[in-house]
């Protein structure tokens, strides 16, 4: 999804209403910052301020059926497939602050498996929210073990986050990760540290 800079000609107009309604709240923030909503450099602030939130949070308005769009296939592969480093950006919903990071995922098939495009349409739905990094892995495991009905699934999230790096405790380096298993891989414990070598081998530190 790609947003114009100062127009686009695209919203619905239960979009463009929720725009306004940005838009004046934003205002209302410049006011009580001290600030004059109606000088050069802040006039169009909210304009853009609003259409930048819509962009950062519309994995709220993404159909799931729409996502997956038919690309589930029958093949007959049983053997693990993942996909790592999927890099992802949301918004802390405690500051509304980002964090950002990479999401590795891995599921092992049961007769059907999933176009490779999709699983980072997946991140992008979950990670396009309001969020906690803890139930976004959650989601993103639960979506693909409901979807496939594979043997088994593992996401691991990696993520930098501004409320950290920026205020509170100011630790600039310190990333969380969190991970998240469904059945072979919860349950086995060879399948699931090959998943973990294949992931942090050749790993690079985030950066922002």
């Amino acid at each position: 999804m790609q947003f114009d800079h100062e127009e686009n000609g695209n919203e619905t107009d239960g979009q463009e209403a929720n725009n306004l309604a940005l838009e004046d709240s934003i205002r209302v923030l410049l006011q009580a910052l001290g600030e004059d909503p109606q000088r050069d450099g802040l006039q169009r602030t909210p304009r853009r301020v609003a259409r930048m939130y819509a962009e950062l949070l519309h994995g709220y308005r993404v159909d799931p059926a729409v996502l997956v769009n038919g690309a589930l296939f029958d093949v007959q592969y049983d053997e693990m497939v993942i996909l790592r480093d999927i890099e992802f950006y949301s918004l802390c919903e405690h500051h509304m602050l980002p964090f950002m990071g990479r999401v590795h995922v891995a599921y092992i098939p049961n007769g059907k498996v999933l176009g490779i495009s999709k699983i980072p349409r997946a991140v992008d739905m979950y990670a396009r929210r309001l969020q906690v990094q803890e139930r976004m892995t959650r989601q993103i495991a639960d979506f693909l073990r409901d979807l496939l009905k594979p043997q088994g699934v593992a996401v691991v999230v990696e993520a930098l986050h501004m409320c950290m790096m920026m205020r509170g405790v100011k630790k600039h380096d310190a990333r969380m990760t969190t991970s998240a298993m469904h059945g072979a891989f919860r349950s086995n414990l060879a399948t699931r540290q090959e998943f973990l070598d294949n992931i942090s081998r050749g790993a690079a530190p985030l950066q922002i």
